[in-house]
């Protein structure tokens, strides 16, 4: 590569493909309390609390539930025409989107990107109201901001190789002894993550996270979904992460894209920040507490368009697959060596 790489600052915005917006807006703005900036007949524009820029997720209406995009911030308008010459030397598909394409968004340059995901770079934005201090309005489980992106993916070194072009770093990753990665965490912004790379049959996302302050935030939306009798919708937790250390809760929304909600991760801005890797025989990797992880968590995401709506076909992990990896006699017990348990080892 001769290209520049384009100056990303953090995850910004996903846009989901709906199949009824009326039941994505219940979920989306009447449990988890999102704002909604802008919304018509076709999409709905959403924020959390703290968030100025016009939106960080939106719900458009279509046939086929998917993920339409993933975007990033980068820091100055020259940056976009650093990402244009970036991936054409790439090779990959590149458009460049004028101001207002997506509705909030300024010029921009979306690409598919070598892994097969559809992103989108951009610097300006409409600004909104920041409602930190609208306590008027915060509900008790108040989301503070859009968090990270999880996207599965075949090849997990090829895909760290590729962000790690982009000026991303690694905070933490999953390996066994044969030097198999069986996920990784990638980050722009100082904290455990912007992305994260988890092998399996891809392209295809994971989940978007978004972040509170407080741990009783999650357990109140945990209240609500019991309170209006659709905890069916909560796949997996509360728990607590090895990987990040952050307290989490898995949803899955009225058409089964999955939502993190996620706080009490780590700052990991300084340049020698040491990168933790996690014995995949760990279980504590996954949940701190050493719960199992639901199979559906392994199994199922939420397919991906290409850049003219169409679904991406799928390529096959062909690698070792962690939801495969037996920890002990009943598939869930700590790894136990002479001097105690194998914890996440920093390097």
């Amino acid at each position: 590569m001769t290209a520049t790489p384009p100056d990303v600052l953090r995850c910004a915005y996903a846009e989901f493909v709906v199949s009824d917006l009326a039941a994505s807006r219940e979920f989306y703005v009447d449990v988890l309390g999102l704002v909604v900036t802008h919304e018509d007949d076709e999409a709905i524009y959403l924020r959390a609390f703290e968030e100025y820029l016009h939106h960080s997720l939106v719900l458009r209406k279509g046939d086929t539930p998917a993920l339409a995009v993933l975007a990033y911030r980068v820091r100055t308008p020259g940056d976009l025409d650093l990402a244009e010459a970036y991936y054409r030397e790439l090779g990959v598909r590149v458009e460049r989107r004028p101001a207002g394409a997506t509705r909030g968004i300024g010029e921009a340059v979306r690409i598919l990107d070598p892994l097969g995901f559809p992103v989108e770079f951009f610097h300006e934005a409409e600004h909104v109201e920041r409602f930190t201090q609208r306590y008027d309005v915060h509900g008790a489980g108040a989301l503070s901001r859009l968090d990270h992106f999880n996207v599965c993916t075949p090849d997990v070194p090829a895909a760290r190789k590729y962000y790690e072009g982009l000026g991303f770093r690694v905070s933490e990753d999953i390996q066994d002894d044969e030097g198999t990665v069986y996920a990784a965490w990638m980050f722009r912004k100082p904290t455990v993550h912007d992305v994260a790379l988890t092998g399996g049959d891809g392209p295809r996302l994971h989940h978007i996270a978004f972040a509170g302050h407080e741990r009783h935030q999650i357990l109140h939306i945990c209240d609500h979904l019991g309170a209006v009798r659709r905890s069916d919708m909560i796949e997996r937790g509360p728990g607590r992460h090895g990987v990040s250390n952050a307290f989490y809760l898995y949803l899955r929304d009225p058409d089964g894209h999955r939502i993190e909600i996620y706080t009490h991760d780590y700052y990991t801005g300084d340049p020698d920040n040491p990168v933790i890797t996690w014995d995949v025989h760990d279980n504590q990797r996954r949940d701190w507490w050493g719960n199992p992880v639901v199979p559906s968590w392994y199994a199922e995401a939420s397919p991906v368009l290409d850049l003219d709506g169409a679904v991406q076909p799928l390529v096959v992990r062909s690698d070792a697959r962690e939801a495969d990896v037996t920890i002990g006699a009943d598939g869930f017990s700590y790894t136990a060596e002479q001097q105690g348990f194998k914890l996440g080892q920093q390097v």
